[in-house]
């Protein structure tokens, strides 16, 4: 699967968080990760890019600054 959109959360430390929407290019899914690499994740399948963008904005939240990398 290939990363489609990624954002970070801006912390470097514990709080870090990152959610990604991936595609193959029929299937789709939202990951959210909380800190960082070796965190704890969760990963949610999603019938389309819509779909998969909707999750990915709820699972963001308004809590920290996120950026688009």
């Amino acid at each position: 699967m290939r990363v489609d959109s990624h954002w970070w959360n801006g912390d470097v430390r514990l709080a870090r968080r990152d959610v990604y929407v991936r595609t193959d290019g029929d299937r789709w899914e939202v990951e959210a990760q909380m800190g960082g690499p070796e965190g704890k994740s969760k990963v949610q399948q999603c019938p389309g890019r819509a779909s998969a963008m909707i999750l990915a904005d709820a699972w963001r939240g308004p809590r920290w600054q996120w950026r688009k990398l």
